[in-house]
C-alpha cells in the first residue's frame, strides 16, 4: 500500500526533497516523481504538500532556483541546494539515520 506525505514524519518531506535536489537540480513534479521511483511507489508527494514544502525551504534558504524548460517544453523552476541547504541535509541525514537506528532497536526488541 502506498503512504502518503501525510504518513510521513514532520520534517521528513524536507528531507526527501533536499536529498532528491542534491542529486540533481530538477522541477517540481520532477522531485515528486524521483522521490516515487527510487522509493518504488511507496511514497508519493502530492502537490499540495510539494509546493508549499519547496516554497518553506526557498524561503528558509536551503533551496533557490532558476526558470527553465521542462521536458514537455512548459516554462518550469528547476530548484537546486543552495549551501545552506547542502549543511542541512548533512545534518538531518545525521539525525534520521540515528532516529532510525533507534527505532529498529526497539522494534527488534522481543
Amino acid at each position: 500500500m502506498a503512504k502518503s506525505e501525510g504518513d510521513l514524519l514532520q520534517g521528513t518531506l524536507d528531507l526527501l526533497i533536499l536529498k532528491t535536489l542534491a542529486l540533481e537540480p530538477m522541477h517540481g513534479y520532477g522531485v515528486s516523481l524521483r522521490i516515487q521511483q527510487i522509493s518504488k511507489d511507496v511514497l508519493r508527494i502530492q502537490q499540495g504538500s510539494l509546493y508549499p514544502a519547496l516554497y518553506r525551504l526557498e524561503q528558509q534558504g536551503t533551496i533557490t532556483y532558476e526558470w527553465g524548460t521542462s521536458e514537455n517544453g512548459r516554462r518550469a523552476k528547476f530548484y537546486r541546494l543552495t549551501k545552506a541547504g547542502e549543511k542541512r541535509l548533512e545534518k538531518e541525514t545525521e539525525t534520521w539515520e540515528r532516529l532510525s537506528s533507534a527505532v529498529a532497536r526497539i522494534l527488534q526488541t522481543a
